[in-house]
């Protein structure tokens, strides 16, 4: 099949769905101007700080540093609140949503960001599930109570060398450094009950989907095979509803029946 009948064939899917599962990886948030952090290249680009010191997505991404060196830790991850909450969702975010207000069962979203664009576009919080938590929301680092509390207050200044000023962000529970209740790697402290509910959200939903026999179609955004979780719920689905996926990915469309290689916003400017 070549480009234009699957962009025709993901136009009827769309057009004659009444629920639709919208899942996204990183890539979704590049047309917004996000980095996708693809690649150790793309990691140092937009942190020289941490080319400087050596050191790769995976290693700075760890609780570890709340320990031995918060100051750094929250460099990163306040730097990353700030970019997140500065970012206007693009305009396939838009698009998106409109579609699914058209839709009898409407949409629900699984995604691997934690940068809160979805909620920020319009999608309400009950339809959204974010398997690796937000940084719209802080924890112990301790994890002391398995308390979970929004970042809204949470304001840090960065000063030369990549670090946090103090004060830095603590638990009102123990006095401990917080963090932001984001899945990390090497992450054994991570508090997970707020995605575990919104796991459970979206299992009510697919069910009723299924009892009701309802007619799903999955668009899957900017998801990689580096960290697969999005790529292998989109596809599990897809088997699931006996449906085909489409996979909008400019590098990376292929094992889709409907793999279209563009970013977010060309491809959804013509399916939409």
């Amino acid at each position: 099949m070549n480009t234009q009948d699957k962009l025709q064939y993901t136009k009827q899917l769309l057009a004659e769905c009444d629920a639709l599962f919208i899942t996204a990886g990183a890539g979704m948030g590049v047309d917004s101007g996000l980095p996708d952090f693809r690649g150790v290249d793309g990691f140092w680009q937009a942190y020289p700080k941490a080319k400087e010191l050596g050191l790769r997505f995976e290693k700075m991404a760890n609780p570890e540093w709340f320990e031995s060196d918060p100051q750094l830790a929250w460099a990163f991850y306040g730097h990353r609140l700030h970019l997140y909450r500065d970012t206007v969702p693009h305009e396939g975010f838009t698009k998106l949503l409109e579609l699914s207000n058209t839709k009898k069962y409407g949409s629900f979203i699984f995604s691997s960001n934690v940068d809160g664009q979805f909620q920020k576009s319009g999608f309400k919080e009950n339809q959204i599930m974010e398997c690796h938590g937000s940084i719209h929301h802080l924890q112990c680092s301790d994890n002391c109570q398995g308390h979970i509390w929004s970042a809204d207050d949470t304001f840090i200044e960065i000063e030369e060398g990549f670090r946090a000023k103090e004060p830095l962000p603590l638990c009102p529970y123990c006095g401990a450094i917080a963090r932001p209740n984001i899945l990390m790697f090497g992450d054994f402290t991570w508090e997970y009950k707020r995605t575990n509910a919104q796991r459970d959200q979206l299992k009510k939903w697919m069910d009723r989907l299924e009892d009701e026999g309802a007619k799903l179609a999955i668009v899957e955004l900017g998801a990689g095979t580096a960290v697969p979780t999005v790529r292998n719920t989109s596809e599990q689905i897809a088997k699931r509803f006996d449906v085909p996926l489409i996979r909008i990915n400019p590098r990376e469309s292929m094992g889709a029946e409907l793999g279209l290689a563009m970013g977010a916003v060309e491809a959804l400017d013509l399916i939409l």
